[in-house]
């Protein structure tokens, strides 16, 4: 079971001295503790994957979610090199992780014999809500060669300030009518089969009201753009419509906020071309790896997702064939709502 690649390295060490067993230990009683009297106090609600989500300085997120969250800002040292993807669940990480795996290490394997070929793109580079959680995770963060790469799922807002005025970040959003489809699929198969299964209906009004994992959407996207607006120096905005509709002009633009900008002898050589043919929904999905039984990613101690299940369809305008006009109007109203004045227009369709 992969956790992460490791370009070039040799494998973690996951056998900890005695000494770093006790010290671990005692650091992970008390954050459990912290963790604990936090939940305690907090307003919580319906949760789409487990029984609920608690509401935490103005977003919804898991009980594990936010004891990653307590971590990474207690132990996590960002580098000045790292760069973060972030996006809302469901609104194009897989991809985006495929394409910033491959474009980074692009001189460093053939595109016949990559990585991603035998490999879940959830496995490119850690996901860091949840990955802190895991063995000496600290300490297997500090041995990623510079830049290091990271992905995470938190608002801008949650973030340490030591990261977001830092680091890079690459934020990709989508219309919020396809994000709500793709999220009640992935979150209905990981849904504890304890719990009563969550219906779409249900699940829209949730997602209407900003209940949701990682929720309110709209905030969400809105944290990011108005960073994205005052530094873009250091927050590239994307668009999963962009992407879908010239994914080679978006791959240019990513390579060159990244740092690693396509050479013209690169360009002539169709390298840009061969990225996007690698980590295309088409390619990946049909990959032995990605198909049922073909692996998984742990993303906590209890909690590993198959491969296949990052893969549905990946198009644009899916949300026509589970929405009613009704429901379509409510959430273009609450969009424009929230956006307004923002200079950000998402998912509007007439």
């Amino acid at each position: 079971m992969s956790t992460y690649l490791i370009p070039d390295q040799t494998p973690y060490n996951n056998h900890p001295t005695s000494n770093n067993i006790i010290m671990n230990e005692n650091q992970t009683q008390t954050d459990d503790q912290e963790h604990n009297n936090l939940l305690a106090n907090l307003p919580k609600d319906k949760a789409w994957r487990s029984e609920h989500v608690f509401h935490y300085k103005d977003f919804w997120l898991s009980s594990d979610v936010i004891k990653g969250l307590l971590s990474i800002h207690k132990h996590f040292n960002p580098q000045p090199t790292d760069i973060f993807l972030a996006a809302f669940m469901k609104c194009g990480t897989t991809w985006l992780k495929a394409l910033m795996f491959a474009t980074m290490n692009r001189k460093r394997y053939k595109f016949s014999d990559h990585p991603l070929l035998r490999n879940g793109p959830q496995s490119a580079f850690p996901f860091l809500d949840t990955h802190i959680l895991l063995d000496n995770a600290i300490e297997n963060f500090e041995r990623l060669l510079a830049p290091r790469l990271f992905a995470t799922h938190f608002a801008h807002g949650l973030l340490p300030t030591s990261m977001t005025s830092t680091c890079k970040f690459v934020y990709v959003c989508r219309d919020p009518k396809d994000a709500l489809v793709s999220k009640w699929h992935f979150m209905s198969k990981l849904r504890s089969k304890e719990l009563a299964p969550i219906s779409f209906n249900e699940a829209y009004e949730l997602f209407c009201n900003g209940v949701s994992e990682y929720g309110p959407f709209w905030d969400h996207v809105l944290g990011y753009w108005k960073a994205s607006q005052e530094s873009p120096d250091k927050i590239l905005f994307l668009k999963y419509e962009d992407m879908e509709r010239d994914p080679t002009m978006e791959l240019k633009k990513l390579a060159t906020f990244m740092g690693m900008p396509f050479t013209l002898e690169e360009e002539n050589a169709g390298v840009v071309e061969d990225i996007v043919k690698l980590c295309s929904f088409e390619n990946l999905s049909r990959l032995d790896v990605n198909k049922d039984g073909g692996g998984g990613q742990k993303f906590t101690e209890k909690v590993v997702v198959e491969n296949h299940e990052f893969f549905r369809k990946g198009k644009v305008g899916d949300w026509k064939n589970y929405l009613t006009q009704e429901m379509k109007e409510q959430i273009d109203l609450i969009t424009c709502d929230k956006l307004k004045d923002s200079g950000l227009t998402l998912g509007l369709t007439k």
